[in-house]
């Protein structure tokens, strides 16, 4: 990329609770720079504290924009930020302030536009910008997380709560079985890896469902008392694929939308895309690698479409 003719890019910025991601893509959605940190998690902890995620965001954010900017000749139109968890009144996570900050001083400094977006409109985004879905205005979408599971209906831009886990997420789930396991946080990889060479266990009861909602507690509990067991990470992962497929079919029913997007790191494991992608077909669309799981791509995507419509 030549330096005397930069190419137009917005900035992203995304500070979640365990990863510090920065993106710039240009006005045709293409991918210029792509650049993440996890968190540093205490061995044997099964999370982080805000405050202390805070301050790991400020203290990485300068490096990865620096380390952002290295890889070619930018002239930068705009940031955008992820300013909450969703987008509704009163959603808020302080580790966000983290990436407003700096993403507002940066855009004042250069008198450039500034926007905010929620984590989940930019989890969203990643998908669906790159998928065959790309234009459909109503999807049936998850959002898989570590602290999030949700299924969700998507009419216009318009996102709702239509079903998921009353309780804890399936990241969270993972997570606690795989510390338990001895697994370093967070546990997913590696308890994917330990499931793929597995044959799956029957110790596990089937997750009950109330209309499209759901309780994994009761998960957590078996997990813990089987604990050691072989086959166990296997059977876990098999059981949330045939969760997810009971309750997919039941939200296309209720909504009459057929078309389902999924997002969010636990969507990254292999076996539950396998499972899913068995099940739908066509009909379901995962990110490109990489994009599922916490990335700032969406969020400087939606940027993009407030500059570049």
């Amino acid at each position: 990329m030549e330096k005397n003719n930069p190419v137009e890019a917005v900035l992203g910025i995304d500070t979640s609770n365990y990863t510090t991601s920065v993106a710039l893509t240009d006005r045709d959605g293409q991918i210029l720079a792509d650049v993440r940190r996890l968190l540093p998690v205490k061995e044997g902890a099964r999370g982080i504290r805000q405050s202390e995620a805070h301050f790991l965001h400020i203290k990485a954010l300068p490096e990865l924009i620096k380390e952002a900017f290295s890889q070619g000749a930018f002239l930068l139109r705009g940031t955008a930020v992820s300013s909450r968890p969703r987008p509704v009144e009163g959603s808020y996570m302080p580790v966000f302030t983290a990436g407003t900050a700096i993403g507002a001083s940066i855009a004042l400094a250069m008198d450039i536009p500034y926007r905010e977006f929620s984590h989940q409109e930019g989890h969203l985004e990643a998908v669906q910008r790159y998928s065959d879905f790309r234009d459909e205005k109503e999807l049936i979408a998850l959002h898989l997380s570590g602290g999030t599971c949700e299924i969700l209906q998507v009419r216009s831009g318009e996102i709702s709560i239509i079903g998921g886990s009353r309780d804890i997420s399936f990241g969270q789930l993972v997570d606690r079985f795989g510390v338990a396991m001895g697994l370093p946080f967070p546990a997913g990889p590696g308890l994917e890896a330990v499931a793929e060479k597995e044959t799956s266990s029957s110790r596990l009861t089937t997750i009950k469902t109330q209309g499209l909602w759901f309780n994994l507690s009761g998960q957590e509990t078996q997990l813990m008392n089987n604990l050691g067991e072989e086959g166990l990470a296997r059977e876990l992962f098999e059981k949330i694929s045939n969760l997810l497929i009971r309750v997919l079919k039941d939200a296309r029913k209720e909504t009459g939308i057929n078309s389902i997007l999924s997002s969010g790191g636990v969507s990254e494991n292999r076996i539950i895309r396998q499972n899913l992608k068995s099940e739908f077909g066509d009909r379901i669309a995962f990110g490109k690698p990489g994009l599922s799981s916490d990335n700032a791509v969406g969020i400087s995507l939606l940027g993009g479409k407030t500059l570049w419509p």
